[in-house]
């Protein structure tokens, strides 16, 4: 029997592409068939007959040049080369992401060579067989998406290895015995991968953090952050800085400024807020109509660029919104103080000042800096309350303070006129295709401890959209204002739906009985909407609400304005959050720049800083839905003994997800775990069917459920299947 190569247990497939990334990986460099076999370890005669071969073949196909006989060097810039991003798995394989493929390339887990999830990689593309899709090998990791990862160090004696809850990370990490540090056997730990030796089949690591022990608090939040490469702390000589600054009120500021503290104005915020970016001021003017001021935090005052401060703010991109708590982009000193709108404080903004009339049409605007006093704070809750009754007492059940509370005649006269303009504000929205998203949020009831102890749902009210509108309304003219001059300026972009996935939506709700409208682009907006409306209340609203938000387009930042479909306006910027939003200080210094007669800016730089604050967004959602289900299986902990109703969310071949109805936290049944009958997955029912009773799990269905594990670490229920309702 011949010898079998040392590498490989059986007949490569495809030899080609593994010689193409030797060449590759060594352009510059001739080869021989020799030189090709020692590289890839193969010693035997009919392995270096298949390179002498596969070497003729690929020169004839013009993919390698024979520079001499015998030797042969990759060709410059081969069609079949392409750079692009590495998109995992759960089953070790991976997708290759590059513009110039319509569809996303499939990598075999032994193509990757090495790279990870969300690398920037050179892969090499091929047919394996005709009229099969293309699949591609990785000829090289340009850049690594991280080097530093979240998991848990089990010691051995003489080396450890960190094994990580994320599935998209399909390897260990070898720590040697002196790189191990302070870390004991079952810590949650950062660790830093610095090398991966060809042949090595995990990556060489070292211990940079201990975080603590699982399941803990404070380690399991700590280590959501650091999943993400996302800070806990300012760096001291932040906070140093943070603090040398002068934050008074100077008179010679005030002399630069519109000053309009004499206006009425006031702050509407959650309760538990302490950074308050946002006032509105109220005032009716003699001709009938009335101006309306949205006062923004003047943060671009305070964060000078070039500044340490400046390049923190820029690094961390925005807030992140925990369940339990918020790492602020600024320092407290700026963010809770200096900057934040609070009541009875004089304060520097940035405003948008509108003459509006009893249609809500804007006549006039104004752009600049001000100086405002807030006069009053309210809690939604209580702005809610004078919407409501149209009456001006506030009573201690839902009042900020505790106590009940006579509201002044001229906060209770703005509040209802600005509720009214808001409305019409919003109906305009929809009429002209805006997407209606009120999507349920669900909020925790924690003690002490930041423990969950209850769940609640936060949704919209007219309070909230009274905000929402002034700051939408702000955001567009400011974009609209930069936008028809032609010149650079930072946009929030949203584009159309994507069409696969409102016919796979189709498909999915016509299991409740609902449809929508595909044939342009209103009609999509209009059914979108009134399935948002028809499900308000129902079992299903959770997830087809989700579901919806799936077909859209992520929202992001660009310097190329095109639109802001979800929204249905022309042009859209944000404006109003500087505080916690990056983009927003941007904009802020671009517009001054601007008002002041300055000419466009580099497009090319600030598309730069617009994809950063893009990806430091997703990483800030990421870690906040990651938090939230932290916490839903942490209070699931401890109803263990429970039985629950649920929805059926998700039907896969490996089981079904249910959403409990009562709190919405979502576990999976497998589908070994439904005892009785035997199921199969139907993909064109969407459904798991018992091969003897034909009984359907379907999605929508409702079931009963009981936990059967609830991981704090891989942040994961499990639940034991009861019975159908």
């Amino acid at each position: 029997m011949s010898k079998m190569p040392k590498k490989f247990g059986k007949k490569e497939k495809d030899l080609s592409a593994k010689i193409l990334k030797i060449l590759s990986q060594n352009a510059n460099k001739p080869f021989n068939y020799k030189q090709v076999a020692a590289i890839l370890d193969l010693d035997d005669t009919k392995s270096r007959n298949e390179i002498i071969k596969d070497l003729k073949i690929l020169a004839s196909q013009k993919k390698v040049i024979e520079t001499e006989p015998g030797k042969y060097l990759v060709k410059a810039m081969s069609q079949d080369y392409f750079e692009g991003t590495i998109d995992m798995t759960t089953r070790k394989t991976a997708y290759f992401i590059c513009e110039e493929f319509e569809e996303d390339v499939f990598i075999p887990t032994n193509n990757l060579n090495h790279a990870l999830d969300k690398d920037k990689v050179k892969v090499y593309v091929y047919n394996r067989r005709k009229g099969k899709r293309p699949e591609a090998e990785v000829i090289e990791v340009l850049e690594r998406a991280k080097s530093e990862f979240v998991g848990v160090i089990d010691i051995q004696k003489n080396f450890a290895f960190v094994s990580t809850a994320n599935a998209k990370m399909y390897t260990d990490i070898f720590i040697p015995k002196d790189k191990i540090g302070e870390a004991e056997h079952g810590d949650v730990v950062i660790a830093k991968i610095e090398d991966w030796p060809k042949k090595a089949d995990s990556p060489f690591g070292t211990i940079i953090k201990v975080l603590g022990k699982p399941g803990e608090h404070d380690t399991e939040i700590h280590a959501i952050l650091a999943e993400y490469g996302l800070p806990y702390d300012f760096p001291i000589e932040v906070e140093v800085y943070a603090q040398k600054i002068d934050t008074s009120i100077q008179e010679s500021e005030i002399a630069n400024r519109r000053d309009m503290r004499q206006t009425l104005t006031y702050t509407i915020d959650p309760k538990d807020a302490k950074d308050f970016d946002d006032a509105l001021s109220f005032k009716k003017l003699d001709n009938g109509n009335y101006e309306i001021g949205v006062h923004i935090a003047d943060v671009s005052y305070y964060l000078k660029e070039g500044t340490i401060l400046d390049d923190e703010a820029f690094n961390r991109g925005t807030s992140v919104y925990l369940v339990d708590r918020v790492v602020p982009m600024l320092p407290e000193v700026l963010s809770n103080f200096a900057c934040s709108l609070r009541p009875n404080e004089e304060k520097y903004t940035f405003s948008a000042i509108f003459e509006i009339n009893e249609k809500a049409q804007v006549i006039n605007q104004w752009f600049g800096r001000t100086v405002i006093y807030s006069d009053q704070r309210f809690a939604y809750e209580e702005a809610q309350q004078i919407i409501e009754t149209k009456g001006n007492v506030i009573p201690a059940e839902i009042s900020i303070t505790g106590k009940e509370y006579i509201v002044g005649p001229e906060l209770v006269e703005a509040t209802l006129k600005l509720d009214e303009l808001a409305k019409i504000l919003r109906r305009g929205r929809m009429n002209n295709g805006a997407i209606s998203f009120d999507k349920v949020e669900v909020k925790f009831n924690l003690n002490e401890n930041a423990e969950p102890i209850g769940v609640y749902f936060k949704q919209s009210k007219d309070a909230n959209h009274l905000i929402e509108e002034f700051m939408l309304l702000a955001n567009r003219k400011v974009a609209e204002y930069i936008g028809k001059q032609k010149k650079t300026f930072v946009y929030r972009i949203h584009d159309e739906p994507n069409e696969d996935k409102l016919f796979a939506m189709q498909a999915l709700i016509s299991k409740f009985g609902y449809k929508i409208d595909l044939r342009d682009k209103k009609d999509i907006s209009k059914s979108l909407n009134q399935l948002l409306e028809d499900v308000v209340g129902k079992k299903e609203q959770n997830l087809i609400d989700t579901l919806t938000i799936r077909t859209m387009s992520k929202a992001k930042y660009s310097t190329e304005n095109i639109g802001h479909y979800g929204l249905a306006f022309d042009y859209y910027s944000h404006f109003t959050s500087p505080i916690r939003r990056y983009p927003d200080v941007m904009v802020h210094r671009l517009l001054q720049f601007y008002l002041d007669g300055g000419k466009s800016v580099s497009a090319e730089l600030y598309e730069e800083k617009c994809v950063h604050s893009s990806n430091m967004e997703g990483l800030a959602t990421n870690a906040e839905r990651d938090s939230i289900k932290y916490m839903q299986v942490k209070y699931m902990q401890d109803h263990k003994d429970q039985e629950f109703l649920g929805v059926i969310s998700g039907v896969t071949e490996w089981g079904i997800y249910v959403e409990i109805i009562e709190n919405k936290c979502e576990g999976m049944v497998r589908i070994r775990e439904i005892k009785d009958d035997y199921y199969t997955f139907d993909d064109k029912q969407y459904a798991l069917v018992g091969e003897i009773s034909k009984n359907l799990l379907q999605l929508g269905d409702e079931v009963y459920v009981k936990v059967k594990t609830a991981d704090l670490v891989k942040k994961q229920l499990d639940f034991h299947f009861l019975r159908k309702n």
